[in-house]
């Protein structure tokens, strides 16, 4: 039922007649188990959440260079700066995280390794030569070290502390594989978590509002502390 389901999701971009073809002889294994189609959308249900719409045939030339282990010409948006740039990539990974697609890529141009999103490409094709091929532990290292979507290494720890009321919840949940943990007597939960880039960590943080406080580092302190200031700007002075 879980993969029905996914599948009616992953259809866009992908091949139609594929998928409709796979989704049917999964509809046929389901029957066979007394299971009919309409419980399939009664049963299960997968709420997607801040997924960016990316151009299908766009999608369908970045899987078919990285299956094939070809090289690729693309044209990307970087969206903190507003430039579009021609790159040459050699596709590594294809990765889905928080309902997006990313290209996890050697770029050719910055001789390094970058994450690249699906929806900010906007034009791609792939070409003849093979592309260039890295290891697993080197990929894992890269990609995997820091916070989030965001790659590289990870050489700070933020110290964050949670609020009895959201504690129980925190401590069920995985921030990063590298992540330590400890509950205090009063029943709040300190969470320790290593990041690189402070971007993603800070919006996740933030979203919690007052039942966190970042301890450690300085830095990251003032950060939460002064994007809290300029919320609060935003709302004036509390009422009396």
């Amino acid at each position: 039922l879980l993969v029905q389901n996914l599948l009616a999701g992953l259809a866009q971009g992908l091949l139609p007649e594929q998928i409709d073809a796979l989704r049917g002889r999964i509809m046929t294994l389901l029957a066979r188990g007394g299971v009919s189609p309409q419980r399939t959308a009664q049963v299960v249900r997968i709420l997607p959440m801040a997924g960016r719409a990316y151009d299908p045939q766009v999608f369908r030339q970045v899987v078919a260079a990285t299956l094939a282990g070809q090289r690729l010409d693309i044209r990307y948006l970087a969206r903190s700066s507003g430039q579009v740039s021609e790159r040459q990539v050699s596709p590594q990974r294809l990765v889905r995280y928080r309902d997006n697609w990313y290209l996890d890529a050697w770029c050719h141009r910055r001789e390094a390794l970058r994450s690249f999103a699906i929806d900010a490409v906007h034009a791609a094709q792939p070409q003849d030569e093979p592309a260039k091929a890295l290891p697993e532990a080197e990929l894992d290292a890269h990609f995997g070290a820091a916070y989030g979507i965001f790659a590289g290494s990870a050489p700070q720890r933020a110290l964050l502390r949670f609020a009895p009321s959201r504690a129980r919840w925190v401590a069920a949940e995985q921030w990063h594989p590298a992540q330590f943990g400890r509950w205090l007597e009063d029943g709040s939960y300190e969470l320790f978590v290593p990041y690189g880039d402070p971007r993603e960590l800070l919006l996740d943080v933030m979203r919690y509002g007052a039942e966190v406080e970042v301890l450690e580092p300085p830095a990251l302190r003032a950060e939460v502390a002064a994007r809290l200031r300029a919320a609060a700007v935003l709302y004036g002075p509390a009422p009396e």
